[in-house]
């Protein structure tokens, strides 16, 4: 472990987690334009070549950073990360067609309501106590949550609604998951997710008929979001989080759900709804309250390796 004082405002460490954390949300935020771009490939497909370019990139990533010994690294991370990567499966599945079948806005915003779900699973699960702020907190998403599901309904998004939701909850069970484990390395489930998610995209593309075989320029976008994206996005995120409080990575990573909207709204004109631009501001405003009555608390950074 460093000795650096990680909490210190003048700390390089600090300075450094911070721009990492908002860049992973700058890296993140751009799936919905990417999503929009591909013109022609069904959701199954985009799927498949997303999962195939991100599991490539993390099984690089992780033998790089264990020096060439892939086995042992996901040995080690047991049962848990098995687990965690057959819920991503749902996280992963649940994103793609949201951002298919709603708007952008619709989409992110409710992705964001992952944390309040872990929060409940983890008191039923893991018997972990909830704040009161953040039952308060999860009061008010709820309402957030209810008014942009009720848009979605009159809108003809409710399909896109609920793949969001389930994708919110398909994260908050792998956060379970890795908590169950005692498990600080993401990288070993996330790739397992996506080698899992490889497998089930490609079988259903295979039953629907479709096959995986697709326009090159669609391959390629489906591709750099599994790499630049999703993969590069994770590595930078982890990378940063190790010098900041939970509190405020939940601050910084905002920064994903608020810019997704902005980017296709700038590239390519689509304007959310009025319902969901107000349930998007009461569910960040109940996520924002929440991390800063935690920041309050001050819970130790997690440690340099």
């Amino acid at each position: 472990m460093s000795s650096l004082d990680l909490t210190a405002p003048d700390s390089a460490a600090y300075r450094r987690g911070v721009l990492l954390v908002l860049l992973a949300g700058v890296l993140w935020s751009g799936v919905g334009i990417i999503v929009r771009l591909i013109e022609v490939m069904t959701e199954w497909q985009i799927l498949f070549y997303r999962s195939l370019a991100l599991s490539l990139f993390l099984i690089a990533l992780i033998a790089l950073r264990s020096r060439g010994r892939l086995i042992t690294v996901f040995r080690d991370a047991g049962w848990a990360a098995v687990l965690g990567g057959l819920c991503l499966v749902l996280a992963f599945c649940g994103s793609i067609f949201a951002l298919k079948n709603a708007t952008v806005a619709n989409a992110m915003f409710l992705f964001a309501s992952a944390p309040f779900m872990a929060a409940l699973l983890g008191l039923v699960i893991l018997k972990e106590k909830v704040r009161r702020a953040t039952w308060l907190a999860m009061a008010v998403a709820g309402l957030g949550i209810g008014t942009m599901v009720a848009e979605g309904l009159a809108g003809g998004f409710l399909l896109g609604n609920i793949a969001a939701l389930l994708s919110a909850l398909g994260f908050a069970l792998f956060t379970i998951a890795l908590r169950w484990g005692r498990s600080n390395d993401m990288l070993p489930a996330v790739c397992l997710g996506g080698l899992f998610t490889l497998v089930f995209a490609g079988g259903a593309c295979l039953l629907n008929g479709t096959g995986v075989a697709g326009p090159l320029a669609d391959a390629g976008l489906a591709m750099s979001l599994g790499v630049f994206q999703l993969g590069l996005g994770l590595a930078v995120f982890i990378a940063g989080s190790k010098a900041l409080p939970a509190a405020e990575l939940a601050l910084l990573s905002m920064t994903e759900v608020l810019l997704g909207p902005v980017w296709v709204l700038i590239f390519l004109w689509e304007v959310p709804g009025p319902y969901t631009l107000l349930g998007g501001a009461i569910l960040m405003a109940a996520i924002g309250g929440n991390a800063i009555s935690g920041l309050k608390r001050r819970p130790p950074p997690i440690g340099v390796m």
